[in-house]
């Protein structure tokens, strides 16, 4: 005998706002960005003011919006603060909104349970309250030098700073994108993290149409969908399936991130001509991207390069 009545557990879903399933209707995005936009392009992995100039060189030359950068994954503690300051200068320029990586992160101190076959699973997480102040002052830094996006690895940190922005010790204008190393793949988890504060949510790059629309019915802010993504977290192409993620889950921006791994593509010591290697590729998958888009004729346009409502650094 059944003690939860089916009836009533769907009311209650609905009630906290998520759906009693995925979406298999696959229903149209009622929402969209401020300038009209379904979609938007984000290039990550930028990790130097070098690989930021080749970005912008090919982005021209192949006529591809880049509205969002995802900088230093390697993390910003390995640039200058000169360096980060003509890094933001730069982006200003461009108009181009970034979201600093900051460290420490995992593997950067003594934790290397996550690293081990078991431990993969337990998710990402700053390790100690002293790994978070370290976090804090790294985002000092970029906040100094201008910069006013972050990507946050868990939802505990989230809550952190997001009650922080709130008090004014961070600038009210300061933007948080969850990372999809927090590990959420529902509408319950997407809907906990807008809660906490974050700007935008990176769900795991594996779900499925109807899984991706549940999670748009349940939350307003943008969500950080992969088209492609390194090898070394299933390394598939959804190139073919953007025109209808687009349509599903507006406002939406469209992660490209392409290569072996992560630990192999950003480590620091790798050269400016790997990186503008790297960055040169990814610019041409947007390029894809868009025409692809263009020749489906589906309903769905990319926002304009440069959007009023985008946090450039300052």
């Amino acid at each position: 005998m059944t003690v939860i009545d089916n009836a009533k557990l769907e009311a209650a879903l609905e009630e906290q706002g998520i759906t009693a399933r995925d979406n298999y209707s696959l229903p149209t995005s009622a929402l969209s960005f401020p300038d009209g936009g379904h979609f938007r392009i984000e290039i990550a992995g930028v990790e130097r003011l070098s690989a930021l100039e080749t970005m912008l060189a090919e982005a021209e030359k192949l006529n591809v919006p880049v509205h969002r950068i995802i900088a230093t994954v390697g993390g910003a503690t390995y640039l200058t603060q000169s360096e980060l300051n003509e890094f933001a200068a730069l982006a200003k320029y461009k108009k181009i909104e970034v979201i600093m990586t900051l460290g420490p992160r995992r593997g950067w101190d003594t934790g290397r349970q996550i690293t081990t076959s078991e431990g993969i699973v337990s998710g990402m997480r700053l390790r100690g309250v002293d790994s978070i102040r370290h976090w804090l002052k790294d985002c000092d830094r970029c906040l100094e030098a201008g910069f006013r996006g972050f990507l946050v690895p868990d939802e505990g940190l989230l809550s952190l700073v997001g009650g922080l922005r709130e008090k004014g010790v961070i600038p009210a204008e300061t933007i948080f994108k969850l990372s999809v190393f927090a590990g959420h793949a529902n509408p319950a988890g997407a809907k906990l993290a807008e809660q906490l504060g974050a700007n935008s949510f990176n769900p795991l790059a594996d779900l499925t149409l109807p899984m991706l629309s549940s999670i748009r019915s349940s939350i307003s802010i943008p969500m950080d969908i992969y088209l492609c993504l390194v090898n070394a977290m299933g390394g598939f192409n959804r190139f073919y399936e953007a025109a209808e993620i687009a349509r599903l889950c507006s406002p939406c921006y469209f992660k490209i991130e392409p290569g072996p791994s992560e630990e192999e593509i950003y480590a620091p010591w790798n050269s400016p001509e790997y990186h503008d290697t790297q960055i040169r590729e990814r610019v041409r998958n947007a390029a894809v991207v868009m025409e692809l888009i263009e020749r489906e004729g589906a309903p769905v346009s990319a926002s304009p390069a440069g959007g009023e409502d985008l946090v450039i650094p300052r």
